[in-house]
């Protein structure tokens, strides 16, 4: 980990008249991002031990927490306070999520932006496949869309950058790169980002009100290459409500 990523001081900024957001880096790093997830780690032992009055909930994200409290349930000022002292004690947190061993297709129509990633990186289109399923990645955080995990860990050879003109329509449940980032689209959307494959899981489902984003922060994830046969298979099964993806998690996991 990088020593100065993992030293960085700590910021405050106010977000309105009910949120902090505690800000432990300017970069995008492993380091900072282990701060956030021992950050979390904290609050949520707090908050289950009654010791974080007023506090809403919290969002984590690249290399910051947004603190949401209802300002009439606690004092802004001395809330301040106690996360800046928590932030400082919090120390750093390996990614402790789920693991999830989630199918991808790589056939050519899931997979429009392979062969240029290919070239790209003078490999393969089945090398490229071969590194992208050796990789654990690590959930930084959700956002853009519902369930849209960024997810850290692509090896540097595919760091390749954005599509000069983004896509008008991204089909649901493609898995993408850019800027040395991975990602994966829960729903059909405009985007820029480099398509190299699909998976059946739905990423995003309001009928799971447990867990309606199926990844988390701190969660792994590894992407298995699939025939389409099952890939048909299982999103059939997605559609009808038929499919549980807890078996998606492999040993290992909490």
């Amino acid at each position: 980990m990088n020593a100065d990523a993992a030293g960085a001081p700590v910021r405050l900024l106010s977000l309105g008249d009910a949120a902090w957001t505690v800000e432990f880096g300017a970069t995008i790093a492993p380091a900072i991002h282990g701060r956030v997830l021992g950050f979390r780690a904290l609050l949520e032992a707090l908050s289950s031990a009654g010791r974080l009055a007023g506090v809403v909930e919290w969002l984590p994200t690249f290399r910051s927490v947004t603190v949401h409290f209802d300002p009439e349930a606690t004092d802004a000022l001395a809330l301040r306070d106690q996360l800046g002292a928590l932030a400082g004690q919090s120390g750093i947190a390996p990614a402790t999520g789920r693991r999830w061993h989630i199918p991808v297709c790589f056939d050519a129509d899931c997979a429009p932006d392979l062969d240029d990633v290919a070239v790209a990186a003078r490999m393969t289109p089945q090398a490229v496949v071969q590194l992208m399923t050796d990789c654990v990645f690590t959930v930084y955080m959700l956002g853009f869309l519902p369930g849209f995990p960024y997810l850290g860990g692509l090896p540097e050879v595919l760091a390749v950058p954005r599509l000069a003109s983004p896509r008008k329509r991204v089909p649901a449940r493609s898995i993408a790169i850019a800027a040395g980032l991975c990602g994966a689209y829960p729903c059909a959307s405009p985007g820029g980002w480099r398509l190299l494959g699909r998976t059946p899981i739905r990423l995003f489902d309001a009928t799971r009100a447990h867990r309606p984003a199926l990844l988390a922060a701190g969660d792994q994830v590894v992407w298995e290459p699939t025939v389409r046969a099952t890939y048909d298979r299982i999103e059939r099964e997605c559609a009808a409500g038929q499919f549980d993806p807890e078996p998606l998690q492999r040993a290992g996991n909490r």
